[in-house]
């Protein structure tokens, strides 16, 4: 990367004052909505949200005239509703967001290897290499809003600085399709004057302190004494005092390991039965597992998550004795944890979730699925495990050619068959 402190006189002459700032945050706007919105361009211009339609499901994605409206990302779909009661709700579909994500991705690797996928739409990139073939940073950025439009109908915004902190504040306050560019050494003259909130890490509590300490904005944070900071705030103090000075020493980091992958589901209705919390149960390990073979992966350990009735939230882990990415091993290992989690505290459920932990790309596939029951090794059950991993291997290329299918446990259609009689 090059140095914010390189000196003009090295540069080109046909750079502009952006060259120094390579760093770029590229940002899908309102990415699943615009998805949707390419297959229904009706609805264009209207207050619309994707999300479940049941009251506890969250929004994922808001349109822009929806937020006029103060919805947002992440907030129940009840609360959105009541904010707009004529709001259009869009249900979502993963594999058209996966295919485009993709798509924009593949954008950016074209630009330069040094991407950093943050999520399904937003990434790092560092063009320092990518100069002199291709532009300026504020020219690269450019050219990507341009080839991701070409490649998928999509707007994005793009934040182009001198780091990662400073292109993501530049990327927030450049949307909709806009391009922010922050001059390397115009970096404290372009934070001063922001809301201290704009400062990865200051979040509403934080915000608060800092307020009654009549530090209001990024100009009042970046004065103040760090070893001060550090006495009354800990380490978090020194840390927001350099972002606020525009200092962040964090490089583009390509190869960025997936820790974990989660699923869960909030309940139309409060689970009080263990044994239809068991069927869901066992739907959030197939799922789960699901996308770790889709992604290539194993897990070393499990997580269930367990929201009750008073919005407190409880979990349990495990360490597995050998990778898995089978989805009746999931179950297997998942519904002891949350027995206890229920036996030490019932109350009713209002979510359930299933984490895979510490995941891996698989050594060896024989090897990681010989044991997955942590049990003795007879022949017999040796076989049972590889019968167990050639089921899923089934399901996901049925899944793949028929992707209505709806080939699932032998217990899990039947109380999906029970919950569709009592509801009718």
């Amino acid at each position: 990367m090059v140095s914010a402190g390189q000196t003009s006189a090295s540069r080109p002459q046909w750079a502009d004052e952006s060259w120094d700032s390579t760093v770029l945050h590229i940002d899908m706007d309102a990415f699943f909505l615009s998805v949707e919105l390419l297959d229904q361009p009706e609805l264009a211009g209207k207050p619309a949200v994707v999300g479940g339609k049941s009251g506890r499901s969250v929004v994922t994605s808001a349109s822009y005239e929806a937020r006029r409206y103060g919805i947002r990302s992440a907030m129940p779909m009840s609360q959105a509703v009541a904010l707009y009661p004529r709001l259009i709700v869009i249900e979502p579909s993963r594999e058209k967001y996966t295919r485009a994500s993709q798509q924009v991705m593949s954008v950016l690797h074209e630009i330069t290897p040094w991407v950093e996928q943050l999520s399904i739409d937003e990434a790092f990139i560092d063009v320092a290499g990518a100069r002199r073939r291709l532009g300026t940073p504020a020219q690269i950025a450019a050219l990507i809003k341009d080839r991701v439009r070409a490649a998928t109908a999509l707007p994005s915004t793009v934040g182009v600085a001198a780091n990662k902190s400073v292109a993501k504040i530049a990327s927030d306050h450049s949307k909709p399709d806009g391009i922010g560019v922050v001059p390397a050494e115009q970096t404290r003259q372009y934070l001063a004057p922001l809301p201290v909130n704009v400062i990865w890490g200051v979040g509403p509590k934080l915000v608060q302190r800092l307020n009654n300490a009549n530090i209001h904005t990024v100009g009042d944070l970046a004065m103040q004494d760090t070893r001060r900071m550090q006495r009354w705030l800990g380490a978090v103090g020194p840390h927001i005092v350099g972002l606020a000075r525009g200092d962040d020493l964090r490089i583009v980091e390509p190869h960025h390991d997936t820790k974990s992958v989660s699923v869960e589901h909030t309940f139309e209705q409060d689970i009080t039965n263990a044994h239809e919390l068991e069927k869901y149960l066992l739907d959030l390990s197939y799922e789960c597992s699901r996308r770790m073979r889709h992604d290539g992966f194993v897990a070393w350990g499990l997580s269930v998550k367990v929201k009750d009735v008073d919005l407190s939230t409880r979990t349990k882990s495990m360490s597995l004795q050998t990778a898995a990415s089978s989805g009746a091993v999931f179950f297997n290992h998942t519904k002891p944890l949350v027995e206890e989690l229920m036996r030490n505290r019932w109350h009713p459920v209002r979510l359930l979730g299933v984490r895979a932990d510490r995941v891996a790309e698989p050594v060896e596939q024989q090897e990681t699925q010989e044991s997955l029951f942590d049990v003795d090794e007879t022949p017999t059950q040796t076989h049972a495990n590889q019968d167990w991993y050639s089921t899923d291997q089934i399901l996901d290329d049925v899944a793949k050619k028929f992707p209505s299918a709806a080939i699932k446990p032998a217990r899990l259609l039947q109380h999906e068959r029970q919950q569709r009689m009592s509801d009718g």
